[in-house]
């Protein structure tokens, strides 16, 4: 049995002594399959959902319910819904399941991925599938007794650069993982250039309307020069062994609105250097400017997806002057370019795997040549984004079930979650995880 976790009115976290956990497929209220529970890894965070009551399959009246008050060991708590944030390369299967008092107005949840927890006797444990091998997002690598030095340090020998200040704003007060391993010299670095965007995602991190719940990240409100971009980027590519550096991160716009100054920097850069990967996370919207930075000598793509179906992409990313053909095109460029492609596909269970979706993201696959599918969880509201979007056609087949029929229909397609290195392009390390 897996035992319901809630919290009481301090925040503390209890386990139901009778009631199981259960997690919501959309608006669906489901039993967990054992298959999909993992105990939580290092580096999880627990949060609370106010003004929610989790709901629970009751074994005795053999029912779902929602649970309004806990009686233990003499005391009666009034319980609130909780649910995991797992750290990157992991990928929820159900959201938790919740219920709302819709009578009361309700301020929308702050942008993070909420997954279903509970409580196995032992340990917590989170409805996730491991997808990707790789752990550099694990806390062991992170120390800021280390890290602040060399922040300091690489800070002294460009103290004008932009681009620099703003990566130690994000290592510091936003715990950015990417910033910190600029300054630790490792892995994939961000460029954040871009202070604007041609699309309103419902759950932008960087930019929401003040009527809307609270952005993660304030957005970046520099514009820098390729100079900038150079100065940051070159040391890192030649130093660091398998080294990324990526445009588009979460406290900037949408970097195709800025291809002149990207395309130049890639120039200079490779006309420097022949090592590392030149990265750019994008949403795809300018076919002509992704074939712009593509000519310039970029390495890899990611383009970032909700959903590849229309109706449901548009009803999200609330795209200005662009469309869903558009990201189609995009997609098609950069393959015709040689750049290896990848879309980063914004997990939401009962969305991104019903039948009609997964359909189409099969399609999608066989028309574009994709390289990779980095499966990646959305940080939203749950109850904002049933809301926002429509809901795909078809059974819940499940994400794990999603993720066996990519491996079986296209097994050259590398699923994971991070961004590789083009020292791993055609290497698949979706292999040794068990789907």
């Amino acid at each position: 049995m897996t035992h319901l976790a809630f919290a009481d009115s301090t925040g503390q976290i209890l386990d139901h002594p009778r009631l199981e956990m259960t997690g919501h497929s959309g608006s669906d209220v489901v039993t967990v399959p054992p298959e999909d529970l993992l105990r939580i890894p290092e580096g999880t965070k627990l949060f609370t959902m106010p003004g929610s009551r989790p709901l629970a399959w009751d074994a005795r009246r053999r029912a779902f319910r929602a649970v309004q008050r806990v009686r233990i060991e003499g005391q009666t708590l009034t319980p609130t819904t909780v649910a995991a944030f797992l750290p990157p390369g992991y990928t929820r299967t159900l959201l938790p399941a919740a219920s709302y008092d819709d009578s009361a107005p309700r301020e929308p949840l702050p942008l993070w991925p909420y997954t279903a927890v509970g409580w196995d006797g032992e340990a917590f444990v989170a409805a996730a599938i491991r997808t990707d091998p790789m752990d550099h997002s694990a806390a062991r690598h992170y120390d800021d007794r280390e890290l602040l030095p060399l922040m300091e340090a690489r800070v002294q020998e460009a103290p004008d650069n932009p681009i620099l200040r703003q990566l130690v704003r994000c290592a510091t007060e936003y715990h950015c993982l990417a910033a910190k391993n600029l300054f630790l010299r490792r892995w994939e670095a961000p460029l954040p250039v871009a202070n604007a965007c041609n699309a309103a995602c419902v759950g932008c991190i960087s930019w929401q309307p003040s009527t809307a719940c609270q952005a993660s990240h304030e957005r970046i409100r520099y514009s820098p020069t390729a100079r900038d971009v150079v100065e940051v980027a070159l040391p890192f590519l030649r130093e660091v062994p398998e080294a990324i550096a990526s445009f588009g991160q979460g406290c900037e716009g949408e970097p195709l609105l800025q291809a002149d100054v990207i395309a130049e920097a890639i120039r200079q850069i490779r006309a420097a250097t022949g090592r590392g990967t030149l990265n750019l996370n994008t949403n795809g919207s300018l076919p002509n400017r992704v074939e712009q930075i593509a000519r310039a000598g970029l390495d890899s793509i990611r383009v970032s997806l909700n959903s590849v179906l229309e109706p449901t992409y548009t009803a999200y990313y609330q795209p200005r002057y662009y469309g869903w053909a558009d990201v189609l095109e995009a997609i098609r460029r950069a393959k015709g370019h040689g750049v290896y492609t990848t879309i980063n596909y914004l997990v939401f269970p009962g969305v991104t795997d019903r039948e009609e979706e997964l359909e189409a993201l099969l399609r999608l696959i066989q028309e574009t040549r994709l390289d990779m599918i980095q499966m990646r969880n959305l940080a939203i509201d749950p109850e904002l984004y049933r809301r926002s979007v429509p809901q795909p056609r078809g059974k819940c087949l499940g994400t794990r079930a999603v993720l066996q029929t990519i491996r079986r229909e296209h097994p050259q397609v590398e699923i994971g979650y991070f961004n590789r290195p083009k020292e791993l392009f055609g290497t698949l390390l979706c292999e040794t995880l068990i789907f």
